[in-house]
């Protein structure tokens, strides 16, 4: 402007030379005068800035909670907790797994170092208790879950027993006084376990019965063992689950359908038309595996009949011992197998799992609904209420992802599925189940939307893994109201936007990071633990310079940006 004033450049010129800046010299140019900080906030400038800076893809459209492309820039910049504040070393070995309590105040930890270790979250984090569980035989923990009103922690572990065998054991600590409540036997120990109710849990067992061909029972357990009236249960069998071609079931996790209709802030938008994985279905073909079937009567005779024409030399082609093994176990479990649930309209909590059908590597995601009546460890006891026949319960809905899962987790509201995925490669045909295909170093952030039983997204990247499919391990997630993140074996932890679908964040770590985790009360708190023995706390730029600030500064979203330009 001249001393009087009045513009010396139109603001279209104005404007396209800031279309040719850099975020970070648009805003310092709009210090400049009243005219160029006008421009400098044009919602159009910062439209063609947002989409350039972070390469969204441009059908994807603002977020709808955004107020203005300005704003949701800032949002993206300076809200993802991406600056490291705290790193605690109180662990002797790998820390494993990581959660919150809800109330966001506190936060458990689980290691090979066989701790559980109880934490409070203040500004400053501090131990708030350690647990070692080496006393009950523990080998190590692997993780922990608060019940919902905070009051119960669920820490579960590989427990060596006789002989040197590993299985796993579920124990509940009262965040009261600290004491162990209980312990529950869990095999295999990667079926985690997780709460149902306040005072109740999931646990599994394994029973085999071939050498390929397996049952897996799950549980549900009063986190209160020392009930002394006889006629009280502690325990009440959940589901009996058949395993084929050595698959078991692993990972169970709960999701609370009475929340899908909370607000969300994950769109569809951008994303191609999403598979359908419902596989609910009164066929076997359909449902890819062992449904209603036959009557039993004539499932002996279609027994009787394979049978007879493999005796004769009549079964072409001619068949391996394993799958001998799994074509015998599903004629027998066809027509006692408990039919799946009809609709969702009566579910209450849907009951989440890993599983498989054609291999051990977990490559299927297991869905049964969990209805009111088995909410609660009354009624009878070991499948009483079942008939003679229904030896089995089938699943409601299979999700196939063709990959070895190592991770699953829910979005705030449960709607949503996160699942870390290596994709088997593409057209690979499983013929041995003792040998799946090799899997991808690159890791599928895959999305499924389980209100309609879609895949919701397009598969998140940029995380990877190296170990082979014999030594995979789990790598966990977390999901908050408006990112995504997850550890990786490159020694980084990862940040998306759920909307956007853009990576955001790299974290890094000396080692493998195996878990992240959200506060629940804010977002701009995210915790990281990985095989350096250490936890990291990261804080969101906002976050810091408001903690760190003796009084608020001028245009502080300006200068952190300077100083962070990329």
């Amino acid at each position: 402007m001249d001393e009087g004033g009045t513009p010396l450049l139109p603001d279209s010129l104005i404007y396209q030379i800031f279309l040719s800046l850099g975020p970070a010299d648009v805003l310092a140019a709009g210090l400049v005068c009243r005219q160029w900080q006008a421009v400098s906030r044009d919602e159009f400038l910062w439209r063609e800035q947002f989409y350039r800076y972070y390469q969204v893809a441009r059908d994807v459209p603002r977020h709808p909670a955004a107020t203005s492309w300005y704003e949701e820039f800032r949002r993206l910049y300076d809200t993802v907790p991406c600056v490291e504040v705290q790193t605690l070393r109180e662990h002797a070995d790998q820390v494993l797994h990581l959660s919150f309590s809800h109330s966001g105040y506190q936060f458990a930890s689980c290691s090979k170092d066989c701790t559980v270790k109880i934490w409070n979250n203040d500004l400053t984090i501090s131990l708030l208790h350690s647990a070692d569980m080496r006393p009950y035989n523990w080998s190590y923990t692997q993780f922990s879950q608060f019940n919902q009103d905070d009051s119960l922690l669920l820490a579960s572990g590989v427990f060596l027993g006789p002989h040197n065998s590993s299985s796993g054991e579920i124990a509940v600590i009262s965040l009261d006084n600290f004491a162990l409540l209980s312990r529950v036997r869990n095999k295999p120990y990667d079926v985690f376990g997780c709460w149902l109710t306040e005072t109740s849990l999931i646990s599994g067992n394994l029973h085999r019965i071939g050498d390929i061909t397996s049952c897996s029972v799950l549980w549900l357990n009063n986190a209160f063992q020392d009930v002394e009236s006889e006629n009280v249960n502690v325990v009440k069998r959940l589901f009996k689950i058949q395993n084929l071609n050595a698959s078991t079931i692993r990972t169970v996790m709960v999701a609370d359908c009475s929340r899908f209709d909370s607000p969300d802030l994950l769109l569809d938008a951008g994303a191609p038309p999403g598979r359908v994985f419902d596989l609910g279905s009164d066929s076997e073909d359909e449902a890819g595996g062992p449904g209603p079937g036959p009557a039993p009567a004539r499932t002996k005779e279609g027994l009787r009949r394979f049978l007879d024409g493999l005796l004769d030399g009549r079964a072409q082609p001619q068949l391996s011992e394993h799958a001998l093994e799994t074509k015998v176990a599903e004629l027998l479990a066809q027509g006692r197998t408990k039919p799946p649930e009809q609709g969702m309209a009566n579910a209450h909590k849907l009951l989440i799992f890993t599983t498989g059908c054609l291999t051990y590597s977990p490559h299927q995601i297991g869905i049964k609904q969990i209805l009111p009546h088995q909410m609660t460890t009354a009624g009878p006891v070991l499948g009483e209420g079942r008939g003679s026949d229904a030896f089995f319960d089938a699943l409601d809905h299979v999700i196939d992802v063709h990959g070895h899962i190592i991770g699953m987790g829910l979005s705030p509201d449960n709607r949503y599925l996160y699942v870390n995925s290596r994709a088997w490669p593409s057209g690979s045909v499983v013929a041995d189940p003792m040998q799946p295909p090799p899997i991808a170093e690159e890791i599928d952030l895959l999305v499924f939307d389980l209100k309609t039983m879609r895949e919701a997204k397009r598969a998140l990247r940029a995380h990877r893994a190296y170990t082979p499919h014999d030594e995979c391990f789990f790598i966990f997630l977390d999901v908050s109201r408006d990112f995504v993140a997850s550890g990786a074996e490159d020694r980084h932890g990862y940040i998306w936007d759920r909307h956007y679908n853009i990576c955001l964040a790299k974290l890094r770590h000396q080692d493998v990071v195996n878990s992240v985790v959200f506060s629940p009360r804010e977002q701009e708190l995210l915790l990281t633990a990985s095989d350096d023995a250490t936890i990291k706390a990261w804080r969101s730029p906002r976050t810091v310079r408001i903690h760190q600030a003796p009084r608020p500064r001028p245009y502080p979203f300006i200068s952190w940006f300077g100083s962070r330009r990329r």
